[in-house]
């Protein structure tokens, strides 16, 4: 802005208080504020009153629990006030996101791939990761191999979810057989992973491919044994299994609002690191809330070692997890996934802070 100086005091005087209030606005747009503002673009808007978030109650989902907890993402959003729904599974929480009912959610990628290629590449960006690992095929004792599975009944949190496509995916490359419907060589049954801990005790289910915390609370409370470690599958180990992703006209219109969103989490990844006993805590609290059965310690203490929480989205894992989605029938079209993933806001996020840039 150029305004012309005044040789009357009493324009100038005018100016001085104008100039007060162009600081003051300033000020308050400085990454320091906690408060998110426009970015100056055509196509966006006003900070919103409310930001709609979604995460699940798993360990997997440490970042926004730790940012939720912790007040992160509250201090980050200063005067946007933070709504938050919990989901089970991915599918419900990208059909919540596509219909308005929340503006971002941390999701695996199946889901996050899923929506993106079924709305024509327009509904949704991941902006962010937040977990790699921890996801784990769990069987009961005598089950010591995949053709062991013949014949056995697995669950999966959700058709179409992140763990579901990995089972199905698996078991093609072990030449066994699954189909939508419940049928095949391995019969797959998708339930709620609360569901999935009673079922097994009873012995209606043979297994199941699940996140943490559920795959080491089956092992220690109900015997099972871990048949497959996920990360056993992907080059080096990595792979995206919690990613943030967004509305991609919420991106649009409130760009500063996400970035808000990223900094809790890099915020969140700290606390995590320095001060995991107090993240762990966190996590228990909302499992027990929202599940209405607490945690014990040294479950969660053992799921938490199978996990690196980064805001890597592990991209590479994101588009082979598309693929997998292809080849067994939950995507009805080959991927392609040109556009979803933008790491504009979390580069910058960690340039600002010295940190590496993540590779696309």
């Amino acid at each position: 802005m150029t305004v012309r100086h005044h040789s009357v005091l009493r324009r100038r005087g005018r100016l001085v208080g104008l100039l007060v209030a162009v600081v003051a606005t300033l000020g308050a747009c400085g990454s320091g504020s906690g408060t998110p503002t426009t970015s100056g673009s055509s196509g966006s808007a006003p900070a919103p009153a409310t930001v709609r978030l979604g995460y699940f109650p798993n360990v997997t989902h440490a970042v926004p629990i730790v940012a939720d907890r912790e007040g992160l993402f509250a201090k980050r959003l200063g005067s946007t006030k933070l709504e938050v729904s919990t989901f089970n599974a991915g599918p419900a929480a990208m059909e919540a996101l596509k219909s308005g009912a929340v503006d971002a959610t941390y999701v695996g990628p199946g889901p996050a791939t899923n929506t993106f290629i079924n709305s024509g590449g327009q509904a949704i960006r991941v902006v962010a990761g937040a977990a790699s690992g921890g996801s784990f095929l769990v069987v009961r004792p005598g089950i010591t191999s995949a053709a062991d599975l013949r014949g056995k009944t697995i669950a999966t949190p959700q058709l179409g979810n992140t763990q579901d496509i990995a089972l199905r995916y698996w078991l093609k490359t072990q030449n066994l057989t699954s189909d939508l419907q419940g049928g095949g060589d391995v019969h797959i049954s998708p339930m709620d992973n609360s569901q999935t801990l009673s079922a097994f005790a009873q012995k209606l289910i043979d297994g199941a491919w699940v996140p943490e915390p559920y795959a080491t609370r089956l092992i220690l409370d109900s015997g099972a044994h871990v048949l497959l470690d996920e990360r056993t599958v992907w080059p080096n180990g990595k792979f995206a299994v919690t990613l943030l992703a967004v509305r991609t006209d919420f991106l649009q219109e409130h760009p500063d609002t996400v970035r808000a969103l990223v900094e809790a989490g890099v915020d969140a990844l700290q606390v995590i690191s320095t001060t995991p006993a107090k993240a762990q805590q966190d996590v228990a609290d909302v499992i027990a809330t929202v599940s209405g059965k607490p945690i014990k310690a040294d479950v969660l203490a053992a799921s938490w070692k199978n996990l690196d929480f980064t805001s890597d989205p592990v991209a590479s894992s994101v588009v082979a997890g598309a693929e997998h989605a292809f080849e067994v029938g939950i995507l009805k079209t080959k991927p392609a996934l040109d556009g979803l993933v933008d790491l504009s806001i979390l580069n910058a996020v960690l340039t600002a802070r010295g940190l590496p840039a993540v590779a696309s």
